[in-house]
């Protein structure tokens, strides 16, 4: 009798046991407390003999497969198991039917936790001991709660949260990870800002030009659908989609800048990664020679920070853009356009500070005549940190303002969202503060113009408090 339906502990303590008493499949009734008593009682025999040594494989696969919802998975299990402690070549035949069952449930219950990573959409309950706390509810496909907690453990470790499932909860408070009994979809509120949030990034990062709706429907079945908050945006961003794309094919990008081999020759050689470098002028010549990673194969020329030496406040974007990348200054292309806008109405002065980008090429796919920007890899935004830091160190600004997530893990080395860390002053060692908000170019990609304002106004704030804490 299994108390707990889906716990593989329980189903393994029970099964070893079995398994050292010599006791076959056929003569074990596997049953949960859902289901009642059995007519010949619960109690298994006690363990008897040795141990009973067994595949890593194979107990790395029971223990997600125990969380199926078919009753008949902890009596199937355990005949493979009998099995297998008599043949350990047992997983590699195919063929087999019991393993080709155990390999399809395996991989359901893979595509399940991957649907919960995905899928899971938090709520804010409010904030105590300077800890924001949220909830979120689900319904998984199969018992999978304890297989998926770590996940969102390691990714959302600075707040506290709960899962709620119909089976069972998550509960992460004070940095202690603890379960308890399942609940209802009534616990969890019915919206929140930061769903409006999330659904204005997702509005932001559609692409009408890439939309295949069976590939869509495929990987975001309806059945979840009622519990995404951006599932209300997906038919009116359908409908608009071949408007846009029409609009994206009118905006001409120019190609590669045919001179780029001819301009890295005049990079001076001696100007080598060293930490010697003193001036941002040596600095920016240095960069211009940079192959640390490949996306200089590619991009005209490495972007260097552009400002004052001595500036207080420094500004730090993604990467330079394709008109960045022709001009070889930063923020020069629309997104610098709009920065510019707001700087002006946050009362700062850009000849005043520091521009500067964590990434210092230009990453791009080549579509016909246009080059279509590419978000960094966390990889590409590490190795490039070298020359953010000594940016840094030369500027010294008491201020560091990230726009945009490929920002933040730029100075910070930690990847880590905007909502998180957007609205409050963060301290970063030696004196210098950080303020975390969006990139110029988040307003340029939203379809509503509504919502555009809304997050210009945001943004606006934003610079204007860092204007004040210069002050």
């Amino acid at each position: 009798m299994l108390a707990r339906p889906g716990d593989f502990a329980e189903w393994r303590d029970a099964a070893r046991g079995l398994l050292g008493g010599g006791v076959a499949p056929e003569h074990v009734s596997w049953r949960s407390v859902e289901e009642g008593a059995s007519l010949f009682g619960d109690d298994a025999p006690p363990a008897s003999g040795g141990t009973v040594s067994l595949p890593r494989e194979l107990l790395v696969m029971a223990d997600r497969v125990i969380c199926h919802r078919d009753a008949g998975v902890p009596a199937r299990l355990y005949r493979i198991i009998w099995r297998a402690a008599q043949d350990r070549q047992l997983l590699a035949r195919t063929t087999d039917a019991d393993i080709d069952w155990l390999r399809g449930t395996d991989k359901a219950i893979r595509r399940d936790i991957h649907k919960m990573h995905a899928f899971v959409r938090f709520r804010r309950l409010g904030e105590d001991a300077g800890r924001e706390s949220f909830v979120a509810w689900f319904e998984p496909s199969h018992r999978i709660l304890r297989l998926t907690a770590p996940f969102f453990q390691r990714r959302f470790y600075g707040m506290d949260w709960a899962i709620v499932t119909p089976d069972a909860r998550a509960i992460w408070r004070d940095e202690t990870l603890g379960y308890g009994p399942g609940g209802t979809k009534d616990e969890v509120p019915d919206c929140d800002i930061v769903e409006d949030q999330w659904r204005t990034y997702y509005g932001a990062i559609f692409n009408p030009a890439r939309v295949k709706i069976d590939a869509m429907r495929s990987e975001m079945p309806k059945k979840y659908w009622k519990n995404l908050p951006e599932a209300q945006d997906i038919a009116p961003l359908l409908a608009g989609a071949a408007a846009r794309v029409e609009r994206m094919r009118a905006t001409a990008v120019s190609l590669a800048n045919p001179q780029t081999e001819k301009w890295r020759t005049r990079v001076p050689e001696e100007l080598a990664l060293t930490d010697d470098i003193d001036t941002l002028d040596d600095l920016a010549r240095a960069m211009g020679g940079c192959t640390r990673c490949p996306l200089h194969c590619d991009a005209t020329q490495a972007v260097a920070g552009e400002g004052p030496e001595a500036a207080r406040i420094m500004l730090v974007g993604e990467q330079p853009g394709d008109r960045e990348d022709l001009e070889g200054r930063p923020f020069v292309g629309p997104a610098g356009q709009v920065l510019n806008e707001v700087l002006e109405e946050a009362g700062l002065d850009r000849s005043r500070l520091f521009l500067t980008n964590a990434v210092k090429h230009f990453k791009f796919e080549p579509r016909g005549k246009r080059r279509l920007h590419q978000n960094p890899t966390t990889g590409e935004i590490d190795i490039c940190r070298w020359w953010l830091d000594k940016e840094r160190a030369l500027v010294k600004p008491d201020l560091i303002v990230t726009l945009g997530g490929s920002a933040l893990r730029g100075v910070t080395g930690k990847s880590m969202s905007i909502a998180s860390m957007r609205g409050a002053v963060h301290e970063l060692g030696g004196g210098t503060k950080l303020v975390a908000t969006i990139h110029p170019s988040f307003l340029l990609r939203l379809p509503d113009r509504a919502r555009a304002d809304l997050e210009r106004a945001a943004f606006v704030a934003d610079l204007a408090r860092v204007r004040e804490l210069a002050a």
